[in-house]
This record gives C-alpha cells, sequence and structure tokens, in this order.
C-alpha cells in the first residue's frame, strides 16, 4: 500500500472511530457543563448557608458568665437596663461554658487560674471567641511580674482586644459590634490558630 491510500476497512474504520472521538467530546463538553453547574450551585447554595450561619452567630453571642477583677464590675454594668447588652443578642450571661460561645477574660488572669480558663474554654461551645477586656487581659497591665499571665493570648486566642483600666461600658459594648463583625465574616482566632499549627 503506497502513501496516503487506505482499503475499504481502513477508511470504514478510520470514519467509525471519527465519529466515536467526536461523540465522546460531546459527551464530555455535556457532563463538563452539567457539573459546572452543579458546583455553581452548590456554592451558591453553600454561601447562602454560610451566610444564614453567620448571621446567626452574629445576633446570638452568648457570653459566659465569668468575671476575674475589677473589669468584671464594668461588664455587669452592660448587662444592666442602662447599656443593655441584650440589643445585640447577648442578653443571656451563661453560667455554664457549654451553652456558651464567647469568653469576656475581664480582668487581670493570674499563673493559677490561667489552667481554670483553659478548662473553660475548652468546654465552651464551638465556634466561639474570646474578647480581652482591658489592659490586664490584653497585656498584664501595671502586674508585670511573675504572678501574673502576661496577655491572655498566651493561654487561649484573642479576637478582640478592648484596651483600658478598667474600659466603660461603651467601650466593652463596642468590642462586642466588632466581634460581631469578625464572625459575619466567618474569622475566628481560634481557627487562624489551627491553621498556623497545620490542624486545620
Amino acid at each position: 500500500m503506497a502513501g496516503d491510500d487506505y482499503s475499504i476497512d481502513q477508511q470504514v474504520l478510520t470514519t467509525r472511530s471519527s465519529w466515536l472521538i467526536a461523540w465522546a467530546e460531546e459527551q464530555q463538553e455535556r457532563l463538563r457543563h452539567s457539573v459546572e453547574g452543579l458546583i455553581s450551585a452548590d456554592n451558591i447554595l453553600g454561601n447562602t448557608a454560610r451566610g444564614v450561619e453567620h448571621w446567626a452567630q452574629r445576633n446570638s453571642v452568648w457570653p459566659a458568665l465569668f468575671g476575674l477583677a475589677c473589669c468584671a464590675i464594668e461588664m455587669m454594668a452592660v448587662g444592666g437596663s442602662h447599656f443593655d447588652i441584650s440589643r445585640f443578642g447577648s442578653e443571656v450571661f451563661r453560667a455554664s461554658p457549654r451553652q456558651a460561645d464567647l469568653m469576656i477574660v475581664a480582668g487581670r488572669v493570674s499563673q493559677k487560674m490561667a489552667p481554670v480558663l483553659k478548662q473553660i474554654y475548652d468546654q465552651m461551645a464551638e465556634p466561639k471567641w474570646v474578647l480581652a477586656m482591658g489592659a490586664c487581659a490584653s497585656s498584664g497591665g501595671t502586674f508585670n511580674n511573675y504572678a501574673i499571665v502576661q496577655g491572655v493570648d498566651r493561654v487561649v486566642p484573642v479576637d478582640v482586644y478592648v484596651p483600658g483600666c478598667p474600659p466603660r461600658p461603651e467601650l466593652l459594648l463596642n468590642g462586642i459590634m466588632l466581634l460581631q463583625e469578625k464572625i459575619e465574616r466567618g474569622e475566628s482566632a481560634r481557627e487562624d490558630a489551627l491553621r498556623a499549627a497545620g490542624v486545620a
């Protein structure tokens, strides 16, 4: 057989194989469009569900009933009628950490109290957030000595720092609003710490 001459059988085989390849490519393209449609629909549903989840978490932050020092007095004032934390969905200070998702560390953390704080944090419901209230919780404050933890972020991951000694209730409310914005964006210091450690 010379050059490009084909036998009848080879021509039939070539015709059938080219038709088969064209059909397979057409099916592959249809399948790809179907899969892309499913993925985009899944993304739309997933994003919508996540948005609703973040909205619900943002508007129902339940703090744990946990005060350590003088900042706790200001935290208690936030729960009163004058400042009214219930406007932000945080009306109920939970006595059980299993029913809370926000730990407001209000005051200095001693070395003896640090393991207790960590245990309460570990018992809290997921997802959870931490707000360091006041200079002592944020950095040890004026207590630069061996007995006080120099920043609660050495014990638990902190999402929002509220400065002051002690901060007024308005400032704590501002910190809670900043935390709510962070929750709505789906951010968490705990998840960031886990990602950095290579766990998540």
